[in-house]
């Protein structure tokens, strides 16, 4: 009789979660915190637009609307003229996104790949016409608007963010095209290509992910611009959303839904553009992390 070897039953070793994975919760937790510090204000200005005033009144700002009220938001559209404010807004904002990256391609075209003498010191003057605060620039853009004849013009506040704009577009694209690959380009210089068949029909083609985001946050940021803008158009035909949604708020005209209806409606243009062109700002993102 053969004995029959016994072997120990196998066990099956649990995976135990990696370091990476442990370390990702803080960093989920800290994002949801963060993503509530954002919504959270945007729901409350949503939900008060929708109240009445007897009801806001009666029962404060965090409780539910029994109903869809529309009275605030009908009420500011008629006294701000909501929607040739709106138009100010998208023809400005629009306007700067478009021509401040034209120039910043330009510039930076120059500088990366053209490889001018002094770049270091041209970049440096665009960094410091960057972070020169707008304060800073009111009068002198005050006085030079009103000698040229621009003043409580749009044109005149399209050129002021252009150029503001594209200081900060030409740092970036410089840094881009810089590391840009030096053969694809003598490639198309020996194929008989000249400098500007290069910058449009290689360079910009190449660079459209990045050139999609900066034309995105041009916008963004243009459209949330106040000082400026009241300082520079003064007449209502000319004004902006975020300069009515100010000048409404210095009135004490207003009550409280009314104020969040104004507020709805000032965001609300900004956050249809955004979630309309999420796809490119995401892929611009991801290729300059792959880069």
């Amino acid at each position: 009789m053969t004995a029959v070897p016994t072997t120990a039953p196998r066990t099956r070793k649990v995976p135990r979660p990696s370091r990476s994975v442990v370390a990702r919760y803080p960093v989920l937790v800290a994002l949801c915190i963060g993503a509530l510090f954002m919504v959270v204000p945007f729901v409350i200005v949503t939900v008060n637009a929708l109240k009445s005033p007897t009801e806001y009144a009666q029962n404060g700002p965090l409780s539910l609307p029994h109903g869809v009220h529309l009275d605030g938001l009908k009420d500011f559209w008629e006294r701000v003229d909501y929607g040739q404010k709106l138009w100010n807004s998208v023809l400005i904002s629009g306007s700067v996104a478009v021509l401040a990256v034209i120039l910043s391609v330009l510039n930076a075209y120059a500088i990366g790949i053209g490889r001018i003498r002094g770049r270091t010191w041209v970049l440096a003057f665009f960094v410091l016409a960057n972070v020169l605060p707008q304060e800073a620039l009111v009068y002198p853009v005050y006085y030079l608007s009103k000698e040229t004849g621009l003043y409580d013009t749009r044109l005149s506040v399209i050129i002021v963010f252009t150029v503001i704009q594209a200081a900060f577009g030409t740092y970036l694209l410089s840094s881009v095209l810089g590391t840009f690959p030096r053969e694809i380009i003598e490639a198309a210089r020996i194929d008989g290509a000249n400098a500007w068949q290069v910058l449009w029909r290689i360079v910009v083609p190449m660079s459209r992910p990045t050139l999609g985001v900066l034309m995105v946050f041009f916008f963004i940021w243009t459209w949330n611009e106040f000082l400026l803008p009241l300082v520079m158009l003064i007449s209502n035909d000319n004004q902006t959303v975020s300069v009515a949604l100010g000048v409404l708020q210095g009135q004490h005209l207003m009550d409280a839904t009314m104020t969040n209806a104004a507020a709805l409606l000032g965001v609300l243009p900004a956050l249809v553009f955004f979630l309309v062109f999420q796809r490119t700002l995401t892929r611009g993102i991801a290729v300059g992390a792959v880069k």
